[in-house]
C-alpha cells in the first residue's frame, strides 16, 4: 500500500521514467511512484507532464495542486475510476431516500462522538459530556439537526465562545486547509470506487462539485481540529505548520481491528460507506477509532 507524502515547495520540472518520479529543480530527485500516496505540489511554477499525470492517475495518487497563496486549489481526478463505473454510476442515482437518510444518520452520530471525544482529551469539564448527548438523539436524515447544534457547543469549548467559523482567522486557515487535504483524498477514493463526487446523500448544492465527498468526510474532521490544536498560533499559516496538518495522513488509527493510517482507514471507510448504501445496510460502515 502507498504511503509516501510528497511535497513539491519550489519550483521543478516533474517527470516520470521506469516508474518513478522524477523531480528536475536545483538537483534531480526521484520517488518510486508505487510509494506515493499524496503529491502535493505547492509552487504554482512546477511543470508536470501530462505523461507524469497520467501515470499518477493509474496509481490512484491523491494529485493536489496548490494556487499562488500554497493553498489547496485543485486536484487532478480520473473520469473513469473503475471498470463498471457507469453501473455504479445508474446505481448511485438509484439510492433510496431511507437508507440515505440511515447512513447519514450514521455518520452524523459518529462525528458528534469523536468531537466528543476531542474535548475529553483537551478541555476540562463536562462540555464533551453535553456535546456526546447530541449523538444519541440524531434521527434519519439528522432531520433535528443535531449535528449543527453538537458543532455550537463543540467549538464554543475548544475554541472560546468568540471563534467563529465564518470569520477570516489563523485557525479556520489552518482547519480549512486541513479540511481541503482530507476533501482530496475522499474524493479519490469515491472517484476510484466508481461513483460520481458531485451526488450526495445530505450535501447537494448545485454550487458544489464534491458533495458526496463532503457527506463521507466528515467523521475526519475531528482529527484535523486535533492536529490544528497542536499548531503554534501565528499570524498566517507557516510552511511548517501546513506540513503538521498534512503529517496527519500518516498518524495511526484503529480501524476494523487493525491499526492503520488515517489515509488507509479513509480509503476502508469509503468503501465500507458506498457497500452501505448499496446493500441498504448502515451497519456495514466501518468508521475508525483514535488509539488511546
Amino acid at each position: 500500500m502507498s504511503w509516501r507524502v510528497v511535497v513539491i515547495n519550489s519550483r521543478a520540472r516533474l517527470e516520470t521514467k521506469m516508474g518513478y518520479l522524477i523531480v528536475r529543480g536545483t538537483e534531480t530527485k526521484r520517488v518510486l511512484i508505487d510509494e506515493i500516496s499524496v503529491l502535493l505540489i505547492e509552487d504554482a511554477g512546477c511543470i508536470v507532464s501530462s505523461a507524469l499525470l497520467e501515470t499518477l492517475t493509474e496509481h490512484k495518487v491523491v494529485t493536489i495542486l496548490c494556487d499562488h497563496k500554497h493553498n489547496p486549489a485543485m486536484q487532478v481526478l480520473s473520469l473513469y475510476g473503475s471498470y463498471d463505473t457507469s453501473a455504479r454510476i445508474y446505481s448511485q442515482m438509484k439510492w433510496s431516500n431511507e437508507i440515505k437518510g440511515l447512513v447519514w444518520a450514521e455518520i452524523v452520530r459518529d462525528k458528534i462522538r469523536k468531537q466528543s471525544y476531542v474535548l475529553h482529551r483537551h478541555i476540562d469539564g463536562e462540555a464533551w459530556m453535553n456535546v456526546l448527548e447530541y449523538a444519541s438523539d440524531v434521527e434519519p436524515c439528522d432531520a433535528t439537526n443535531r449535528e449543527a447544534h453538537a458543532a455550537k457547543v463543540y467549538f464554543n469549548a475548544l475554541l472560546g465562545h468568540s471563534f467563529s467559523r465564518h470569520e477570516p482567522s489563523y485557525i479556520n486557515d489552518a482547519l480549512n486547509y486541513g479540511y481541503s487535504i482530507i476533501l482530496s483524498v475522499v474524493n479519490r477514493c469515491v472517484v476510484a470506487n466508481g461513483y460520481l463526487t458531485q451526488v450526495g446523500i445530505f450535501h447537494h448544492s448545485v454550487f458544489n462539485q464534491f458533495n458526496l465527498s463532503s457527506d463521507l468526510m466528515e467523521p475526519f474532521r475531528p482529527l484535523v481540529d486535533e492536529k490544528v490544536l497542536s499548531l503554534p498560533i501565528g499570524e498566517e499559516l507557516s510552511h511548517e505548520s501546513k506540513m503538521i496538518i498534512l503529517s496527519l495522513l500518516n498518524d495511526t488509527v484503529i480501524v476494523r481491528g487493525k491499526r492503520a493510517t488515517v489515509i488507509a482507514a479513509i480509503e476502508i471507510y469509503v468503501k465500507s460507506v458506498l457497500d452501505a448504501l448499496e446493500s441498504g445496510n448502515p451497519q456495514m460502515i466501518s468508521f475508525y477509532e483514535t488509539e488511546a
